[in-house]
């Protein structure tokens, strides 16, 4: 398991957030992953002009939104358990890994008219991975109590950038069949497959502290 990131430098992350603009330009938001940056590390990503961040861990974005809430834009990217969700809710602005019937039944509960989501679908069928499976996908977006704006997926782990295409691809399928707009996907590995797939959010972590 990675370890936590210390000594971010501010502008080392502007530099190489500028260089992933140049390719994404205006239409596809970048997420920076902060479940390995400590609390008091944070501020070096506001200084870098970081605005949009998601964390995977309900205590870690609980204690990271009260120290810099007012710095970022929160998005919630980990596995979500559904005891969690009361807690997650008010702090983010999406969620982006709604997958299971517990989780539907705490956002009918808890959700709001502002509430948005993302569901995170089993792109490739891996076993013990999480994610919706894309032929239940219709059924359970219909039964989500809240906003669905979109699609987020994890494809198998692969060196070869080029072996997420397909599943990319397939994703971008999958959310214009069901009307949905946001597409949650590509990581510091493959986010630029992901781009050309069309992806409306990238989530980078190393790409831009190493």
């Amino acid at each position: 398991m990675a370890g936590l990131i210390h000594g971010i430098e501010a502008a080392k992350v502007a530099a190489s957030l500028e260089r992933v603009h140049e390719v994404t330009g205006d239409r596809v938001e970048v997420l920076v992953a902060c479940k390995y940056v400590p609390l008091e590390e944070m501020g070096a990503l506001a200084e870098a002009g970081v605005r949009l961040v998601g964390e995977n861990r309900q205590q870690d974005l609980a204690a990271k939104h009260e120290r810099w809430g007012d710095a970022f834009e929160w998005d919630f990217i980990g596995n979500l358990q559904s005891r969690k969700v009361k807690q997650v809710l008010p702090l983010c602005r999406l969620i982006h890994s709604v997958a299971t019937d517990s989780v539907l039944d705490q956002l009918g509960r808890h959700g709001t008219p502002d509430t948005e989501v993302l569901i995170e679908v089993n792109i490739a069928g891996e076993e013990g991975k999480g994610g919706v499976a894309p032929d239940r996908l219709p059924e359970f977006v219909k039964r989500c109590p809240v906003r669905v704006g979109g699609l987020m997926t994890m494809p198998p782990f692969s060196q070869e950038p080029e072996d997420s295409r397909p599943h990319f691809a397939r994703l971008a399928e999958l959310a214009a069949a069901n009307g949905l707009e946001r597409l949650s996907m590509g990581t510091s590995q493959d986010w630029r497959i992901a781009v050309d797939e069309g992806a409306t959010i990238i989530r980078l972590g190393s790409a831009l502290f190493m």
